[in-house]
């Protein structure tokens, strides 16, 4: 008992609640009992014990989530601000880090991981209750050992004298960085790193300023924004059809015989071996020689008949062209068909309907075809064709606004020549 976990309700809810014997954490999900709970592993899925079938995640707490679920004494850090700082700093395990400017803890749970297991971090508070909180937090998540909390104004009397020459890099958060700058100097290292954050560029200016005056080089200010992305799946239609996998290669026929001086350096034992093998070399060629003319009449005689059929089916079409007459000349025959019914019948108007629909039929057909003819001739309007295939595609669309401000950020080096 007394152990932090992080409960994970949604995407921007989480709490974090540390474990009693008879506690309980209730929530719109239901009530969970601490004591169901205990045993159980970091990123599991737990159900309420009672007012509902509600369930939650337990997971570990780690100083990215704990940035997001702190108590705010301060106005803290986030992650983009914290990781920038961490990587410039150069920290590794085994390092020392000063930090003057405790607040919240956000930034020191970050500063302990990146040294651990061997390093320590010293954090320095202006005030006295933050100072005591940030200390009980340390205690309650196992970082003790890693971490010393004191409660000095660091401004007015800089950082004290047993820590000179020891740190490996130093942090500020302080309203005025730039009175600290000598004690910071007196501190590092040679090539120690160091970092500031001011919220106003005015703070920044002055600090470059005190900075170069104290021997520091590779100056250089960062402000980090976040800008989201949102990320869509989309099926797109195109004509453009998607590339056939190759086809399988043909496997390799056997090698060449072998050299003539492989057959030398067998010996006279082998020559009468040698003579039967040519014997049946021969044999093999002939046989060879007999596949390969048969496969050729074979090949001979498909093309002939290929080409007979190709010439009997131009005789066919030739025989349908005859066959059908023009438009103009179905008209012609229509009409001059109507006109000898009609001397023939006497003129009733009974029998001289076919011919005259015969010949209505053959003009409409005549003027379908030129304007078929004039829409292809004249780039009339066609259809487009249909899609070749369907694509899924995933695109991200930034949005308008970045997000994220709350300073600025600046690097320097401690400079010893040689």
């Amino acid at each position: 008992m007394g152990d932090c976990v992080i409960v994970y309700e949604g995407l921007n809810s989480m709490k974090a609640v540390y474990l009693a014997e008879n506690g309980r954490f209730e929530n719109r999900f239901g009530i969970f009992k601490h004591q169901s709970w205990v045993g159980k592993p970091f990123g599991c899925k737990v159900t309420a014990t009672m007012g509902g079938h509600g369930w939650v995640y337990l997971l570990r707490p780690t100083p990215e989530l704990w940035t997001q679920v702190l108590r705010h004494r301060t106005q803290i850090l986030y992650l983009a601000d914290i990781s920038m700082a961490v990587t410039h700093l150069d920290l590794r395990p085994g390092s020392v880090v000063l930090e003057s400017g405790t607040g919240s803890g956000s930034l020191t749970h970050s500063l302990i991981r990146a040294v651990a297991p061997t390093g320590h971090v010293h954090t320095f508070e202006f005030h006295p209750g933050r100072a005591e909180e940030a200390a009980v937090e340390f205690k309650q998540h196992g970082l003790g050992e890693r971490v010393t909390v004191t409660q000095r104004n660091i401004e007015e009397l800089g950082f004290p004298d047993t820590l000179h020459g020891r740190a490996d890099a130093v942090f500020l958060d302080l309203p005025g960085p730039w009175k600290v700058i000598p004690s910071v100097a007196a501190c590092l290292k040679p090539n120690g790193r160091f970092c500031g954050f001011s919220p106003c560029i005015e703070q920044i200016q002055r600090t470059a300023e005190a900075l170069s005056s104290n021997g520091f080089t590779d100056i250089i200010t960062y402000e980090c924004l976040l800008r989201e992305y949102e990320v869509h799946r989309e099926t797109l239609a195109t004509t453009v059809r998607l590339a056939e996998p190759p086809a399988p290669k043909r496997p390799r026929t056997a090698g060449p015989a072998a050299p003539a001086e492989a057959k030398a350096a067998a010996g006279p034992s082998s020559a009468a071996g040698g003579e039967a093998e040519g014997a049946g070399a021969k044999e093999a060629g002939a046989g060879a020689e007999v596949k390969e003319e048969t496969v050729a009449d074979a090949g001979a005689e498909v093309k002939a008949e290929v080409k007979e059929e190709a010439g009997a089916a131009e005789v066919k079409e030739e025989a349908k062209e005859e066959a059908t007459p023009a438009p103009e000349a179905a008209a012609a025959e229509a009409e001059a068909g109507g006109s000898k019914a009609e001397e023939g019948d006497g003129g009733q108007p009974g029998t001289s309907a076919g011919p005259s629909a015969a010949a209505a039929a053959g003009a409409e057909a005549a003027a379908g075809e030129e304007q078929g003819g004039r829409g292809k001739r004249g780039g009339g309007f066609q259809r487009p064709p249909p899609p070749a295939s369907m694509l899924q595609a995933v695109s991200a669309r930034p949005n308008l606004e970045a997000r994220g401000h709350t300073g600025y950020l600046i690097f320097a080096r401690k400079f010893v020549c040689g």
